[in-house]
């Protein structure tokens, strides 16, 4: 089988172009089939998120924490667990929210759980404007995003309390309608120019307790004050939804923001206080200490380019999550499918049965895809092929993984 993918490597046209690394493993026979450059280290990109991924299937396995709290008298007091799915506009997770909400006492929140910077370390500070770079904060709301839309030919803001802060450049006649940010406050311009009528932009917002506490209070209906208070060890859950629920969120879109989010909620389960890097210290010590090499691990999404994993790395990885989800249906339902959902519904052609089931991967030169290729005799391999530093376009890159995994798929 060995020399079988060899031969497809040797008669590629554009691999050596750049850096690649491959290794292909069956996890029933527990043995590495094939390897190129296997145990070099690549920029990852997303697929850091099968970290983030695997990490929660073992400390958050049933639902997510989403507020913890004291009751004192007539005052309930809160702190945030950074879970990412309170108020999120797709999943939409509403316990923690109508617990708040049917309580009769007053509510406060405390903040200072998170003393952690807005963006993981090595983030590009110029992406700011971009939707997929969210600031990091212990009490996320609505994605920490701005949403932009078009209704009746009228901009639409969502959350509505800050449709004050979006304002027309009238000297602004570019071309190109857009909607940008200051870099260090909330004060969104856009162009006098023609908007489509289906126009959609989502725009991180600058967070602050004070906007975050305006805004809870807004979608309450009630006020929510601010106390500083230390948590205690014995401070009660809420959880609000499936775990597997906010996994598939993650991973079918590549969502930064739910991947960076889970970091400070696995920190909660061992810690008073949320740290991203105290969360990954302890999923390396406990979780990942038998991985054969030592992966530098700096985020939960992947944006930063300081994170650097081997393929044999992340092949170990799925074969962990392989094993403990023990379940290929749960399991491939979580992850996107060529040819029909997520980052690789167009990698591959459509099928009536996808066979590539995995995370990609991709910064600018770089492109990665990691997962499961099911043969079509019916066995499963785990495979992760990385492209690192080219300068072709991504799609043929993207061309080159799909025609040798789906040999793969074929031929074994």
């Amino acid at each position: 089988m060995a020399h079988k993918v060899s031969r497809q490597f040797k008669a590629s046209k554009i691999v050596d172009q750049y850096h690649v690394g491959f290794a292909l493993y069956d996890p029933v026979k527990k043995e590495m089939i094939y390897g190129k450059n296997a145990d070099t280290y690549f920029t990852p990109a997303s697929n850091t998120k099968l970290l983030t991924f695997y990490a929660g299937l073992k400390m958050i396995p049933d639902s997510i924490p989403s507020l913890r709290y004291v009751e004192q008298g007539d005052s309930l007091i809160f702190w945030g667990t950074g879970d990412p799915s309170f108020l999120q506009t797709e999943l939409k997770g509403m316990k923690a929210f109508e617990f708040l909400k049917s309580s009769k006492k007053k509510l406060f929140f405390s903040p200072n759980r998170y003393s952690g910077t807005i963006y993981g370390q090595g983030w590009s500070w110029d992406d700011y404007n971009d939707y997929y770079q969210a600031e990091i904060t212990e009490l996320p709301l609505m994605d920490n995003l701005l949403a932009v839309t078009t209704d009746k030919n009228k901009l639409k803001v969502s959350p509505a309390s800050l449709s004050n802060c979006v304002v027309m450049d009238k000297a602004n006649r570019s071309g190109t309608f857009k909607v940008t940010r200051a870099l260090d406050q909330n004060v969104f311009t856009y162009p006098n120019a023609t908007r489509a009528p289906d126009f959609r932009q989502q725009i991180p917002y600058k967070t602050s307790t004070l906007l975050t506490l305006n805004l809870l209070g807004d979608t309450l209906r009630k006020r929510v004050g601010v106390i500083p208070m230390q948590m205690p060890a014995t401070a009660k859950t809420i959880h609000n939804m499936k775990s597997d629920s906010v996994f598939k969120a993650m991973l079918l879109p590549s969502d930064n923001f739910i991947a960076e989010q889970l970091l400070l909620v696995y920190s909660n389960q061992i810690s008073t206080d949320l740290s991203s890097s105290k969360a990954i210290a302890y999923i390396l010590q406990n979780y990942l200490s038998n991985l054969p090499g030592k992966p530098t691990w700096v985020d939960g999404s992947g944006l930063s380019r300081g994170n650097l994993f081997t393929p044999r790395e992340i092949v170990s990885v799925l074969d962990s999550i392989y094993v403990t989800v023990h379940d290929n249906k749960r399991l491939f339902g979580m992850l996107p499918a060529g040819g029909k959902t997520g980052t690789l519904k167009n990698a591959y052609p459509k099928t009536e049965y996808p066979f590539v089931f995995g995370k990609t991967g991709s910064l600018s030169n770089n492109h990665n895809q990691s997962g499961y290729v099911v043969s079509k005799k019916g066995k499963v391999y785990i495979y992760s092929f990385m492209n690192n530093n080219f300068v072709l376009p991504t799609s043929e890159v993207r061309a080159e993984i799909a025609r040798i995994v789906t040999y793969i798929h074929e031929k074994f």
